[in-house]
C-alpha cells in the first residue's frame, strides 16, 4: 500500500442533455445554456412539475451490441457510451486495450436508482399480463451494478468491480473508491463515475411526492437557481459522467494524456435525517475537512469549488454555512459555481458530470456561470458564485462536492498536473 501514490485523470466521457462530447458539453456550460425543457418523453400534464433536462436523440451506436442496446435500461447504455468514450479520450480505444494488464484494470460505475424504466415496465407487465410474461432480463437489467458489470465484460477488465449507491453522491463515492484502489496498489487503471436514467412517470412522481422539485412550469429554464431567494426546488436531469483514473507511473509508461491530478477525497455521513442535511452544515463540513486532509494541502490553496448547489431551499444554504465553517475568511477569496443550474440534477451521475466540469475548468482556465442568479441569498454576500456569465480563473486546486439523500457526503479534490520535476 502506498497512500501517496499519485493518481491522475487521463480520460473523460459523458452522456448529457448537451450530447456525448465533453468539449461541446463544456462549451454549452460556458455559454450559460440551459438544458432544461418541457418533458415530452411521457404524458405528465397533470403533474405539478412537467420539465427536466433529458438526454434526447441518444444512440449507443457502435459502443454497444445492437441487440443488447435494445434490451437494457438506458442507465446501462449511458454508462457504456460514457465509459468507452472516456477510454478513447485516454488513448485506449478497443484496438489498444491489449496494451493493458486487464487483471489490474477495474470498473466502478454506480447508479442511485438503477433500472427505473425497466422496473416500472416489469410491474405493468406483471399486473396486465401475468408473471409468465416477465422478461428473463428483468432482474439483471434493473440492478445498480449491471452497468459496470457489462462494461467490464465488454472490455475484459478483471480488476475491482462493484457498484456504490449513495443517491446523489454515488458517482463521487465511486471516484473516491476507485482512486483508493489505485493508491492501495490493487489496480493500475479504473473506469469510474455514475449513470442515471430516472425520467420515467414513477421517477418524476416520486420526487414530486417528496416535494423536492421546482414547479416553475411557465419558465423551465429559469427553474434551477442555486442560492437565489426565489428558488423552489431542484430540476431532474439524467446521463452519465465517467473518468479514467490511473497511477501516475502507469499513465507515464503508456504515454497517456494527463488531464489533471486527483489529490484526494473525503467522506462523511450527516447521521441526521433521510433527506435534509444539518442546517449548520455540520456533516458537510466534516466531509470537506477530511478531503483537504487526505489531499495533504492547505485549505487556502483551493480557489475553485464546484458546489452541490441543487437549488433547494434548505440544502443550498447548508452548503454555504459548511463552506464558511471550513474556509473562514478564505471563502471570500474563492469562486464557486453550480453546474445543476444548467443540466439539472443528474442524481447518481451528478458527481461524475460535475467532476468533468471541474476538470474542464482546470484545463480551460474558464469557469461556467451559475445561471439564474438574479437575487442571491443574503448569506451568499461576498462569495463569488460566478453569476450569469463565465469568468476566467487559473485554477490552483479545485473541490467538487456531492451530497445525497440519507446524509451521504463526498468531496473530491483535483489540481492541474505537475510533473515530478516541476514539484
Amino acid at each position: 500500500m502506498n497512500p501517496r501514490q499519485r493518481v491522475v485523470v487521463t480520460g473523460m466521457g459523458i452522456v448529457s442533455c448537451f450530447g456525448n462530447d465533453v468539449d461541446h458539453f463544456y462549451n454549452e456550460l460556458l455559454a450559460g445554456k440551459s438544458g432544461v425543457v418541457p418533458l415530452e418523453e411521457f404524458p405528465c400534464e397533470e403533474y405539478p412539475t412537467r420539465f427536466a433536462a433529458p438526454v434526447r436523440n441518444f444512440d449507443a451506436g457502435d459502443y454497444m451490441d445492437k441487440k443488447q442496446a435494445r434490451r437494457v435500461d438506458k442507465f446501462v447504455s449511458y454508462a457504456a457510451v460514457a465509459g468507452k468514450k472516456a477510454l478513447e479520450s485516454s488513448g485506449l480505444g478497443l484496438e489498444n486495450l491489449t496494451r493493458l494488464n486487464k487483471e489490474r484494470c477495474g470498473v466502478l460505475v454506480g447508479s442511485g436508482m438503477g433500472g427505473m424504466g425497466m422496473f416500472s415496465d416489469g410491474v405493468e407487465t406483471l399486473i396486465s399480463k401475468g408473471f409468465r410474461r416477465i422478461s428473463p432480463f428483468f432482474v439483471p437489467y434493473i440492478i445498480t451494478n449491471i452497468a459496470g458489470a457489462i462494461l467490464a465484460i465488454d472490455l475484459g477488465f478483471m480488476g475491482p468491480n462493484y457498484s456504490i449507491s449513495t443517491a446523489c453522491a454515488t458517482a463521487s463515492h465511486c471516484i473516491y473508491a476507485a482512486a483508493k484502489h489505485i493508491r492501495d496498489g490493487e489496480a493500475d487503471l479504473m473506469v469510474c463515475g455514475g449513470t442515471e436514467s430516472p425520467l420515467t412517470p414513477i421517477g418524476l412522481a416520486g420526487f414530486v411526492a417528496c416535494k423536492a422539485l421546482s414547479e416553475r412550469n411557465d419558465d423551465p429554464q429559469k427553474a434551477c437557481r442555486p442560492w437565489d431567494k426565489n428558488r423552489d426546488g431542484f430540476v431532474m436531469g439524467e446521463g452519465s459522467g465517467v473518468l479514467i483514473l490511473e497511477s501516475l507511473e502507469h499513465a507515464l509508461a503508456r504515454g497517456a494524456p494527463i488531464l489533471a491530478e486527483y489529490l484526494g477525497g473525503g467522506l462523511s455521513c450527516d447521521a441526521y435525517h433521510i433527506t435534509s442535511p444539518w442546517e449548520d452544515g455540520k456533516g458537510v463540513s466534516i466531509c470537506m475537512e477530511n478531503a483537504i486532509r487526505d489531499a495533504g494541502i492547505k485549505k487556502e490553496e483551493i480557489n475553485y469549488i464546484n458546489a452541490h448547489g441543487t437549488s433547494t431551499p434548505v440544502g443550498d444554504l447548508c452548503e454555504v454555512r459548511a463552506l464558511k465553517r471550513v474556509f473562514g475568511e478564505h471563502v471570500y477569496h474563492l469562486s464557486m459555481n453550480g453546474t445543476k443550474a444548467l443540466v439539472g440534477h443528474c442524481l447518481g451521475a451528478a458527481g461524475g458530470v460535475e467532476a468533468i466540469a471541474t476538470i474542464k475548468a482546470i484545463l480551460t482556465g474558464m469557469l461556467h456561470p451559475t445561471i439564474n442568479s438574479d437575487d442571491p441569498e443574503d448569506e451568499i454576500a461576498g462569495i463569488d458564485i460566478v453569476p450569469n456569465h463565465a469568468k476566467a480563473l487559473k485554477v490552483q486546486v479545485a473541490m467538487s462536492n456531492s451530497f445525497g439523500f440519507g446524509g451521504h457526503n463526498c468531496s473530491l479534490i483535483f489540481a492541474p498536473y505537475q510533473s515530478a520535476s516541476a514539484t
